[in-house]
């Protein structure tokens, strides 16, 4: 799976990935706990405009832990190809949903436990299908990918779109839509990833004594990433504060995911030399995945009750004593093979005890 490193470099980046979904679950509980504290102080929210999170000791502590698992996804991205890591991501709905309906008393009914087991099966099937990327070795070769038309086309594409929701859609449906805001960060978002990976190749370049720091390209993609993640931050908190956690975590990484695929597979090549059955299995597991979150986006709010089985099962429910001393009766007839006579005897005798139970 795509590096020179062979198995352990994968090993390596698989192991990072876990652990910045781990940090990046938490953080998200973090954030929505200085929020909340913020909106009982009476403080300026940040949906509608404010900045008060900053003097905020809870976000700032959910920052770093964002930063950190930003850290390992960052090296991830340096040891494993994108589509590897991405889909990895699944495991931050988990976390993140969990310990929201733990710290801060966000239900997760069934619908959502079952859309987060086919989040997670959804994520292992795309890695054990994971596209192999063309090897990028050298800032040069960076530099020739990042040149594409294929590329520019689709980062154009991107900054128009961001723009056009963030001064058009924005104002109209920001306050009502968790999409919005939502897709501004996950468009930038892959725009993120590209310039971690070339600066992950910088970066093992550096270790290996090349002269990267005088190489013009590696501080502009450090440039362009301080400025991705100030963008993927400030509306990353608009949607967090308007919306629950349970449901902006799932979007985003449906989100996400989406826009990296799109961008590593235009930037690196990914699916030029893959077979039938990978591109079948990558398929199908990106669809497991929405499958998962549509189930536990979409019927957030509907809490799973007796009452909304289907009719026929609900007398079931009820009938299911009554049924089951049928069955008994039945079964024991047929077992026990009777002459007329006895089998005429047995039955009256039940039937005139039924009826003094009932009188009684």
């Amino acid at each position: 799976m795509g590096g020179a490193g062979g198995r352990p470099a994968f090993y390596v980046g698989l192991g990072l990935a876990l652990a910045s979904s781990a940090f990046i679950g938490g953080s998200f509980i973090l954030k929505k706990k200085g929020l909340l504290r913020l909106c009982r102080r009476g403080r300026a929210r940040a949906g509608q405009g404010g900045h008060a999170y900053l003097q905020e000791w809870l976000w700032w502590a959910g920052l770093l832990c964002m930063g950190v698992g930003e850290a390992a996804n960052f090296a991830a991205y340096a040891f494993a190809p994108a589509t590897l890591v991405t889909p990895l991501g699944a495991l931050s709905v988990l976390v993140s949903a969990v310990l929201s309906s733990t710290f801060l008393n966000e239900q997760l009914n069934v619908h959502g436990k079952i859309g987060c087991i086919l989040s997670i099966l959804g994520s292992m099937v795309m890695v054990i299908h994971a596209p192999q990327e063309e090897e990028v070795c050298s800032l040069e070769s960076m530099a020739e990918k990042l040149k594409d038309p294929g590329f520019i086309v689709f980062a154009v594409c991107v900054l128009v779109s961001s723009l056009l929701l963030v001064f058009v859609a924005g104002p109209r449906y920001g306050q009502s839509n968790v999409v919005v805001y939502v897709l501004v960060c996950s468009a930038i978002g892959s725009l993120s990833v590209s310039c971690v990976k070339g600066l992950g190749i910088a970066l093992k370049e550096l270790f290996f004594g090349k002269p990267v720091l005088k190489e013009p390209l590696g501080w502009v993609l450090l440039v362009c990433l301080v400025i991705c993640i100030s963008i993927q931050i400030n509306y990353l908190n608009k949607a967090l504060d308007i919306f629950n956690t349970s449901v902006v975590t799932p979007v985003y990484y449906v989100l996400f995911t989406t826009a990296v695929m799109m961008c590593s597979a235009i930037l690196f090549k990914e699916w030029q030399h893959m077979v039938l059955d990978n591109i079948i299995g990558t398929i199908s597991g990106f669809l497991t995945i929405v499958s998962g979150i549509f189930l536990l986006h979409a019927f957030r709010d509907i809490p799973f009750n007796p009452d909304l089985l289907p009719l026929f099962l609900q007398q079931g429910r009820a009938d299911l004593h009554a049924s089951w001393r049928s069955t008994d009766r039945h079964q024991s007839c047929q077992h026990q093979p009777l002459l007329p006579s006895e089998d005429k005897g047995s039955q009256s005798a039940e039937e005139e005890q039924e009826e003094e139970g009932e009188s009684v």
